[in-house]
């Protein structure tokens, strides 16, 4: 009592205190065991105080470090911070998040950083708690969460996924199985899905020195020279299938003896328009179908032929 103020258990309106209110509260609901943030830990004498008034056990008390936004700053929504249900809309699945929410400031003794909820269950213990504050690392969250999404059958990657891809794309003639086949090795949550799929719809205006790769040893030349290889063997095909173009395309590169992004790049940016894309030039071409690719391909090789030409 000489090291702590008077506490104020009524205000003047006749409410009670927070301070108050809990520890009645806790009491009547006969809870045990209480964890919570460590910016509580200078209120815990209050409320022995009290419990030791009333005559009732005192629960068995958890302080946890803060989770912070960065070395100074804590999380907080008011600030914008992401909150679970912000996490989900952006396609961030619940076990990920708990398996992520349960390493923040703490450690388990192994160096498994993937948990089901059984193995949390386990592994957990108070020991492993850090005193320190835990940073909120949404680059350590993505990865977790990509992990989880790897996980996924086919089926239940295409269930999350599908939301999101119509978020993009709006036709409805596309494959949407293979669709889901190059996005999910490639997804770290669901929502990053929408950007990546743009081209889908429409093709944009695109600068042509996106045919020129120093790797792949592309130039505008070389890359107007293998679209219109490609043209007139995809023009024939028939069965329009990832292994049928897969065949035909692998044909043409031994046939001409080059290395497979001599033929493959220049067709997977004829096709999207982009630098970054969700698969390669094949998985493109099946995806959009035979008839737009085609167009795209053509159009291609008619600005290439007009770029090559003012040269």
């Amino acid at each position: 009592n000489s090291e702590l103020e008077d506490q104020i258990l009524i205000k003047s309106d006749g409410m009670p205190t927070y301070n108050f209110a809990n520890v009645v509260d806790d009491h009547a609901m006969a809870i045990t065991h209480i964890i919570r943030g460590n910016e509580y830990l200078s209120s815990s004498p209050k409320y022995t105080l009290l419990y030791n008034d009333f005559g009732w056990d005192i629960p068995s008390y958890i302080h946890c470090p803060q989770v912070m936004k960065d070395s100074q700053h804590k999380l907080s929504k008011r600030d914008g911070d992401a909150s679970y249900q912000e996490l989900t809309e952006k396609g961030y699945l619940p076990a990920a998040i708990l398996n992520y929410l349960a390493l923040l400031g703490w450690a388990p003794k192994s160096e498994q950083e993937i948990f089901s909820l059984e193995q949390l269950i386990s592994a957990f213990d108070i020991s492993g708690i850090s005193r320190s504050p835990a940073i909120f690392d949404i680059k350590k969250l993505n990865y977790i969460n990509a992990e989880y999404i790897r996980a996924l059958t086919p089926e239940q990657f295409k269930k999350h996924a599908m939301p999101f891809i119509k978020q993009a794309v709006k036709r409805d003639d596309i494959d949407f199985d293979v669709c889901c086949e190059v996005l999910s090795p490639r997804c770290e949550y669901f929502q990053d899905i929408v950007e990546r799929l743009d081209f889908i719809d429409r093709l944009d205006d695109y600068s042509l020195e996106l045919f020129v790769h120093k790797k792949m040893k592309t130039t505008i030349e070389s890359s107007l020279y293998a679209l219109r290889q490609i043209l007139p063997i995809v023009t024939e095909l028939d069965d329009f299938t990832k292994d049928n173009l897969h065949t035909t395309l692998f044909a043409l590169i031994e046939e001409l003896e080059v290395k497979n992004g001599t033929i493959l790049f220049p067709l997977r940016v004829a096709l999207s328009g982009k630098e970054s894309t969700p698969g390669g030039g094949i998985e493109l071409a099946v995806i959009l179908g035979k008839t737009e690719s085609l167009k795209r391909i053509a159009l291609a090789i008619e600005l290439l032929s007009n770029a090559v030409s003012v040269g």
